[in-house]
């Protein structure tokens, strides 16, 4: 049975594949995003292999790339594809997977299935990734809510952006799930900084 977790995240553009490249390397595992949707500025896969130049890591390929930056269920029928769930099977690999979802946990990929459809299939733990910015204690709190009801397992939360107390110990107290740290914004972002950033900051051995 395949071991690892899923990558989720409250939002679009919050840091959640700068999380997953973290993570990524710091338990030496493999990197899945089972869909990208938009290729104008690269794919998460690039970035995450750019992330982790360096570490021993596996870097798997899509299962389906689509050119237009929208859910993915819309980017597949604008772009004429259709999206079959036996592509979305977690692959087999030796080391930890990280896979990591396309935006929030009620993202659609088909017009029958939600991405917390698949992560329940999947079985993995659940990692939700939140921004520190406004909103971020409503959009979290409902992350978490979403995947409980479904009883799929949640590792912790990891906020990203700075430092923001009050956000952090509203979620810790309604969010009931292990804090597993803050990564920092960081400039320069590169595979050094984000792994020593990511060291420093996050706890993996609530993950162990």
């Amino acid at each position: 049975m395949t071991q690892g977790f899923i990558v989720t995240g409250t939002d679009t553009g919050i840091g959640k594949t700068i999380f997953a490249a973290g993570l990524t390397g710091a338990l030496k595992a493999a990197y899945w995003k089972p869909v990208q949707s938009g290729l104008g500025d690269g794919t998460d896969t690039q970035s995450v292999a750019h992330l982790t130049d360096g570490c021993d890591v596996q870097i798997l390929p899509e299962a389906y790339c689509l050119e237009t930056p929208c859910s993915p269920h819309e980017a597949a029928r604008i772009d004429g594809v259709a999206i079959e769930l036996d592509r979305l099977a977690l692959p087999d690999v030796e080391r930890p997977l990280v896979v990591e979802g396309a935006g929030g946990v009620l993202v659609p990929y088909t017009d029958q299935i939600l991405a917390a459809d698949l992560f329940k299939r999947w079985g993995l733990h659940a990692i939700v990734v939140a921004r520190t910015t406004l909103g971020t204690i409503s959009h979290t709190l409902m992350t978490l809510e979403a995947l409980r009801k479904r009883d799929i397992p949640i590792a912790g939360v990891a906020l990203v952006g700075d430092e923001e107390p009050v956000a952090q110990s509203a979620i810790d107290r309604f969010g009931a799930a292990p804090s597993l740290g803050r990564l920092p914004i960081l400039d320069p972002l590169d595979a050094q900084s984000l792994r020593e950033a990511f060291a420093a900051n996050i706890d993996l051995e609530l993950l162990a």
